[in-house]
């Protein structure tokens, strides 16, 4: 499936709207309820344009025993960096500035579509979209598991994801980025065909941290896009490059070191990786 074309919001560049999230006026319209640390949603305007963001200052943000250093908001920062150094787009615009409290990340708010997928075999309700859960021991086709849930009365069921290539292609980005947190609520499809994936502030950890929904292609081969995505990013993040400093700028050098090794790592397998059995492989909660 080739890459979905990169359709600018009303007119603007990807260029246009990171310069709109960082220059422009916020206006705090409330806080998203239900996080961790402070989400607030925002409009975002300058020079006659206005869209809505959300606006996650550091001040806001909660210490985190195994992430000691740096923010939240850099790392979410970092990760869209690395999107686009993919070509794939897969994180919303993003940048890092000055807000009514402080400095934090501004991301563009993405309305998701939330249509339920009506190919899911016994598709539970209030599960996410290409997210199920299903009788049985096999996924069917079109589907990839990821393993067994409780889902109440002593019952269980097999937890599948689509068998999707803009899923496969955030697999491939989690690995890259060490995502430690990947749940089905964070996968926004949007209209176009587009795939979105947000909240990375729990990435880039220099220890193994990897925690996904999207394990469905565990140790398969990578699909070829993917090899040369990887070879690029090995090439853009060596020392003195464009994209290595401006991570330099947002995770340690350890971890960016950590970063260089996955990649490095991945390309040497030329498969996506399994879960280590060190650690829980699924977020919880999952979605």
């Amino acid at each position: 499936m080739p890459a979905p074309e990169r359709i600018p919001s009303r007119g603007l560049t990807e260029a246009g709207l990171r310069t709109l999230l960082a220059e422009g006026e916020l206006t705090v319209l409330g806080q998203v309820r239900g996080a961790s640390n402070a989400v607030l949603h925002c409009t975002v305007a300058y020079e006659g344009e206005e869209r809505t963001c959300v606006y996650k200052p550091v001040a806001g943000e909660q210490p985190l025993w195994d992430f000691p250093d740096g923010t939240l908001a850099r790392r979410e920062v970092a990760a869209y960096e690395i999107s686009e150094a993919t070509g794939w787009g897969l994180v919303p615009p993003t940048v890092l500035r000055d807000g009514p409290y402080g400095e934090g990340m501004c991301q563009l708010w993405i309305e998701a579509e939330q249509a339920a997928d009506a190919s899911a075999p016994d598709a539970v309700h209030g599960l996410p979209p290409l997210l199920a859960l299903v009788e049985g021991e096999e996924p069917g086709e079109g589907w990839k598991a990821v393993g067994f849930a409780e889902v109440g009365a002593g019952r269980t069921a097999l937890l599948v994801h689509a068998d999707d290539p803009r899923l496969r292609r955030l697999a491939v980005l989690d690995a890259v980025i060490n995502n430690a947190d990947r749940k089905g609520g964070h996968l926004l499809p949007a209209p176009g065909g587009r795939l979105y994936g947000i909240n990375h502030g729990v990435t880039f950890n220099a220890d193994g941290k990897l925690r996904t929904l999207l394990w469905g292609w565990a140790g398969e081969p990578l699909p070829a896009e993917a090899v040369t995505v990887l070879e690029r990013l090995s090439a853009d993040l060596e020392p003195g490059r464009a994209l290595a400093t401006r991570l330099a700028e947002l995770i340690t050098q350890r971890e960016l070191e950590a970063l260089r090794g996955r990649v490095e790592e991945l390309r040497a397998s030329g498969r996506h990786p399994q879960p280590s059995g060190e650690w829980p492989a699924i977020p919880w909660p999952p979605v």
